[in-house]
């Protein structure tokens, strides 16, 4: 009987011990990924997510070029204000930078939304002129999934496609809607230097 209480009294103790250990442990790694200023996987994993929709919405034609480049300059601006209360606290994020973050991240989640469901999508064509835009859009999105493109280069990307639409656009009106021979020479070049462009980019090193 005096081995069994002895037993008893030991296994006790072990599980005091245990439950003092434990969160002391979930607390020291805690304070351990707080003291790196590693980054909130809530705060990455949105960063993420918004890309992949917008990615979704580039390659379905859902978002124009415009539209992208407005969404993807509007990403790089949060970016650029997360860079900014990192290094006015070592590195950190407070709470009050999280939630400030997360709010901004509602607004472009809901203009995200209201880009790709309203009544302007990108018309390409079947024709040569067409082909190579969807063909440019298709790679734009590719780097936006992939990591390739950041939100600041896929913003001036779109910037440079929409410059060509636009060109298009007054070359049609111009000519009862179709395209000269040397309008397309002119649209043709101008996409050769934006495929080097996109090509540039997603090999840069640069990452999202």
């Amino acid at each position: 009987m005096e081995i069994e209480r002895n037993t008893i009294v030991n296994i006790r103790a072990i599980i005091r011990t245990t439950a003092t250990l434990i969160p002391l442990t979930v607390w020291s790694a805690f304070a351990q990924q707080s003291s790196t200023g590693a980054p909130a996987p809530v705060i990455e994993q949105r960063k993420d997510n918004q890309q992949e929709r917008i990615a979704n919405g580039v390659q379905g034609g859902q978002l124009t070029a415009g539209e992208t480049k407005r969404l993807e300059a509007r990403e790089a601006a949060l970016n650029r204000e997360e860079s900014n209360m990192r290094a006015a606290d070592n590195g950190h994020l407070t709470a009050a930078d999280r939630a400030t973050l997360n709010r901004q991240q509602n607004r472009l989640s809901n203009r995200i939304y209201d880009d790709k469901h309203d009544a302007r999508t990108a018309h390409y064509g079947n024709n040569e002129i067409g082909r190579r835009r969807e063909n440019q859009q298709d790679r734009i999105a590719q780097g936006i999934r992939s990591g390739e493109l950041t939100p600041g280069e896929t913003a001036r990307l779109e910037r440079q496609q929409q410059s060509i639409n636009h060109e298009d656009a007054s070359m049609r009106a111009a000519s009862g809607g179709k395209l000269t021979g040397a309008d397309k020479a002119v649209l043709n070049q101008r996409q050769n230097h934006a495929s080097a462009n996109i090509y540039a980019k997603k090999h840069n090193g640069r990452a999202r």
